[in-house]
């Protein structure tokens, strides 16, 4: 079973993209967890938002890191 998701609502986090994303893309790195999601497998999921985009995106635990 797995523990407590790592990030709360508000917290500011840093998304670290996945091997999937273009290279050269020029996203944000600095978020906001909006919402804590279900896992998916074995891994807690969150809904992130950057003040610099219209929408928000859907970030793995192992996406985010602590904001410095």
């Amino acid at each position: 079973m797995l523990k407590n998701h790592k990030y709360s609502i508000g917290e500011n986090v840093r998304y670290t993209a996945g091997p999937f994303t273009r290279a050269g893309a020029s996203s944000p790195s600095s978020f906001t967890v909006v919402k804590l999601l279900p896992t998916d497998g074995d891994e807690h999921q969150y809904r992130i938002k950057s003040n610099g985009e219209a929408f928000e995106r859907v970030a793995k635990e192992s996406q985010l890191d602590h904001e410095l």
